[in-house]
């Protein structure tokens, strides 16, 4: 498996693997082409893949709100979880956003989703149950 940021031509890739994944997708909104293009053209180094003999199994999408690095948008090909690789892509994204001297590291999952509260919990994080999370949408694609 090679681990390496993911190219401008792959990201139609990055969306066929979310959906193959069951990650919740918004393409009129947060997903849209453009707005992803840009956000790689931003922070090329924080959109992360994970391949298997070329073809994308897993990625990630960090983040840098300034504070805190955010791991975002993990998703893994159903036949390759439970297998190392959203483990080594969390850990790829920590490394990324260390070189930004970034020293805390969170995440938001959706709804219930055990799979993923196994995973990061695995790699060290901890729940904080004392956050409560709002959100206000101007627009539901978002």
């Amino acid at each position: 498996m090679v681990i390496r940021p993911i190219r401008e031509e792959e990201l139609g890739t990055l969306v066929n693997l979310w959906k193959d994944s069951g990650l919740p997708f918004r393409p009129e909104g947060r997903d849209r082409m453009d707005r992803l293009s840009q956000q790689r053209k931003d922070d090329p180094d924080l959109f992360i893949g994970a391949f298997e003999k070329g073809t994308m199994i897993g990625a990630v999408i960090a983040s840098d709100d300034g504070r805190k690095g955010w791991i975002n948008r993990l998703a893994v090909l159903p036949a390759f979880r439970r297998k190392g690789v959203g483990i080594d892509l969390v850990e790829e994204s920590e490394k990324v956003l260390r070189k930004r001297e970034r020293k805390v590291f969170a995440i938001l999952i959706e709804g219930d989703n055990r799979a993923s509260e196994d995973l990061f919990v695995g790699a060290g994080y901890k729940r904080e149950d004392d956050i409560i999370y709002y959100v206000k949408r101007d627009d539901e694609a978002f």
